[in-house]
């Protein structure tokens, strides 16, 4: 009884309203880079190596590390939180419409460099996001805070792959992109209506101090060993699941189904088992710990993959396309919800913003390398083998987990220790 009383006291609270509002603010930039951008470039006859390649234009999402610091160091007009992400969330709510002026075909170099400037604003805005959540959340909201952010985060992909693809069947790109953008509004209003977080040590004193001690902190804290492993278990746990999402839309495009279809179907099917995920993970965390957790969702997620290979056999066919969806979607929310949560958990709430930068920098190195890669692996192999590979390549990250979060070791949120 008590603790379910303690479940719904952390999940119903404004802490967990806003964490809908940075999940759908986070991801929404992101998703139009990787989900409706790539859908727009094939649909004009781009060649399908190409937009692999455009996985690079995301590189800002792997070094925002470097420029974490000098948010945790300056202070902009409504505080240091909240005034650089109105900064950030107004450049984005800008820029993203300048893609409707372009053409693939004739502007090609132009859109790859306004593709760039658009993710630095986003990784800019997730950099600010995250640090605001992990000082706005209690330890014993962590989970359940996080995984409700995952949730919004992933509903968040419904507007450019989903809502912008049935659009752009009845309007011209322009007005596509206009309206996808202006669903940077919610992110602005909660930005300025919320509150700063009340933090527990002041901004450093000196650039060098915002850049030094937190990496001083994180090697010192078990060692430079424990350190490896952990950024390496970072960057391998998500790199299978990275790999055969990033070129999803095409691979439905290429099954034969129509983009009517893949917004209906393809996209919906996957928001309840998401949703469902997320949830039962951040609430299932509680009770296995973050390690179980991890072993166990990581398993699912890694599993989901092979959905995809069957698809690629059956080709075009609804029923299994939602099917496959909503699996992978199921695995992958539970995936991401306990990984998020690692995180979250391993950063030191001194050292918020350049910590939890370093950390999903490293994180979307495989968004950003490993799947520029896809286009050619694609070609090489074809979509059944392809989707084998990756199930293979996400193994490396299930097995590092022996090291950095033992089963035996309960791995309890903060609150629970």
């Amino acid at each position: 009884m008590t603790n379910n009383t303690n479940i719904s006291r952390v999940l119903f609270n404004k802490h967990m309203l806003i964490c809908i509002f940075t999940g759908f603010s986070s991801g929404l930039p992101l998703y139009i880079l990787i989900a409706l951008l790539p859908a727009w470039l094939r649909s004009e006859g781009v060649d399908l190596k190409v937009i692999g390649l455009f996985a690079l234009i995301q590189l800002p999402f792997t070094w925002k590390f470097i420029w974490a610091p000098l948010f945790d160091r300056y202070s902009p007009p409504l505080g240091r939180r909240r005034g650089w992400l109105i900064i950030m969330q107004m450049a984005l709510l800008l820029s993203i419409p300048a893609f409707g002026l372009l053409h693939p075909k004739l502007d090609l170099w132009t859109i790859a460099y306004l593709a760039t400037v658009v993710a630095f604003f986003s990784a800019s805005q997730d950099i600010v996001l995250d640090a605001y959540r992990r000082e706005l959340l209690l330890d014993v909201e962590l989970g359940l805070g996080n995984a409700i952010h995952v949730n919004a985060y992933k509903i968040s992909s419904l507007i450019p792959g989903s809502l912008s693809l049935i659009l752009a069947d009845h309007l011209p790109w322009s007005s596509v992109f206009f309206i996808t953008a202006l669903f940077m509004l919610p992110g602005v209003a909660m930005t300025l209506f919320v509150s700063e977080p009340m933090l527990g040590k002041g901004a450093p004193k000196t650039l060098r101090g915002a850049v030094v001690e937190p990496f001083q902190e994180f090697i010192n804290r078990n060692g430079l060993k424990s350190a490896v492993l952990v950024l390496a278990f970072i960057f391998f746990y998500k790199l299978g699941d990275s790999m055969a999402t990033a070129l999803a839309t095409p691979f439905y495009l290429d099954m034969g189904f129509s983009k009517t279809e893949i917004g209906l179907i393809a996209k919906n099917a996957g928001l309840w088992p998401s949703v469902i995920g997320g949830l039962l993970g951040g609430i299932w965390m509680i009770k296995l710990g973050i390690n179980r957790s991890l072993w166990i969702f990581g398993l699912i997620q890694m599993v989901a993959i092979l959905g995809f290979a069957w698809l690629a056999t059956v080709g075009h066919s609804l029923p299994w396309l939602a099917l496959v969806i909503g699996i992978e979607a199921l695995g992958v929310g539970l995936g991401t919800t306990a990984f998020v949560a690692y995180i979250a958990h391993t950063t030191h709430p001194l050292y918020t913003a350049t910590q939890f930068a370093l950390f999903t920098s490293l994180a979307a190195v495989p968004r950003t390398f490993a799947n520029a890669v896809t286009g050619y692996l694609v070609e090489w192999f074809g979509w059944m083998a392809f989707f084998l590979f990756c199930f293979v390549i996400a193994i490396p990250g299930m097995l590092l987990l022996l090291k950095v979060a033992p089963w035996n070791d309960q791995g309890k949120l903060a609150a629970d220790e």
